[in-house]
């Protein structure tokens, strides 16, 4: 199986430098430059540097192609570099390693990049879909928008417009019922894409009624965090959402003895941080995670005082103790589904599901 699946990921490979070197030598007959075209070449037709990242660094960036297996490698050293706009549609850049990622195949591999296995961020929507079973996510109030509460004014109207054409949603957050594998469970899933994940009055009052609505229902709860902290344009009401989502959870997990399961992806910051994100009776979070309540540069300017790099990483805190588990994204939805049998979740059989 190992070879079969070598194989077919250099058969692939392949046909992608196939490609681009399709491309490049329809380009090279348009300029007239018909010499064999070497990898570099190759290189600097995906890729578009400054003149700054040439003059300094150009030595220390190579791409590879292994002729004996065909294994199409860019291998990055500095930053200095974007991919060319014609073809954003085709590659994804890890942000780790710089790899370039084709696009059609990341998805695939739940956004992890397959050079260095960084987890890059993924949108709610696709978050659903990788831990929801298929054909049983019904998502709730879908139709609360923002109304600019302290008429903060037109321009964080329009934003909000704008994001709302942009990504899809009507708000930060997606919140709905769904079956992990099979076990009935209430999901709230934050997407940073809508204005950095942030939390305003409507993503507090969903989390809410998520919350209030898996206590009625007596079933397990999960909250997918990815949030720059509470929305600025709304003032205290924003900050009121953490007192509002930390005593639903209190009534649910205290009285009700419910199980609710925080799960933090990159970057979760501020308010979510010190709110209903490290209030689960399981905290799992990604690895490469960034976690914090103040960002470094808030940090050093207001305590002018140095903060170690890595120290605000997901492993770092680990070993501090911050939280229960690093689970891969490949693996999160298994470990989820044995967390809920060990506390007393089940998945529901045949005969329940023809009845719902």
């Amino acid at each position: 199986m190992h070879n079969t699946q070598s194989s077919w990921n250099n058969y692939i490979n392949s046909c992608i430098e196939s490609y681009l070197r399709f491309e490049v030598s329809i380009k090279s007959r348009f300029s007239g430059d018909i010499n064999n075209y070497s990898d570099s070449y190759i290189y600097n037709f995906i890729c578009t540097e400054n003149i700054s990242g040439i003059e300094s660094g150009c030595s220390n960036t190579t791409l590879k192609t292994r002729h004996n297996d065909n294994d199409f490698n860019i291998i990055k050293k500095y930053k200095n570099f974007h991919i060319n706009k014609k073809y954003r549609h085709l590659w994804v850049q890890c942000e780790n390693c710089f790899g370039l990622n084709y696009k059609k195949f990341l998805r695939s591999k739940m956004n992890i990049c397959e050079q260095c296995g960084y987890h890059l961020q993924i949108n709610s929507s696709d978050r659903i879909e990788l831990l929801i079973d298929f054909g049983t996510w019904h998502p709730m109030d879908e139709d609360m928008i923002s109304m600019d509460p302290i008429h903060f004014g037109e321009p964080y109207r329009k934003r909000i417009d704008s994001y709302q054409r942009k990504t899809g949603l009507t708000e930060a957050v997606q919140t709905g019922i769904g079956q992990l594998n099979g076990i009935p469970v209430a999901i709230g899933v934050m997407d940073f894409q809508f204005m950095g994940g942030s939390m305003g009055s409507v993503v507090g009052e969903k989390i809410t009624r998520l919350i209030e609505y898996a206590t009625d229902k007596s079933l397990p709860a999960v909250i997918v965090c990815a949030s720059g902290g509470a929305r600025m344009q709304e003032g205290s009401l924003s900050l009121m959402q953490m007192a509002k989502i930390s005593s639903a959870l209190h009534n649910y997990q205290s009285n009700k003895k419910l199980f609710y399961v925080s799960i933090l992806t990159s970057p979760t910051t501020g308010g979510v941080t010190a709110s209903f994100g490290m209030l689960g009776d399981i905290i799992i979070a990604e690895p490469n995670t960034y976690i914090a309540f103040a960002g470094k540069r808030v940090i050093e300017q207001t305590l002018n005082k140095a903060v170690p790099d890595g120290s605000q990483s997901s492993e770092y805190l680990f070993q501090k103790g911050l939280f229960d588990q690093i689970v891969p994204r490949n693996l999160l939805k298994g470990v989820l589904a044995e967390l809920f049998q060990l506390h007393g979740f089940f998945p529901l059989n045949k005969n329940k599901k023809m009845k719902s």
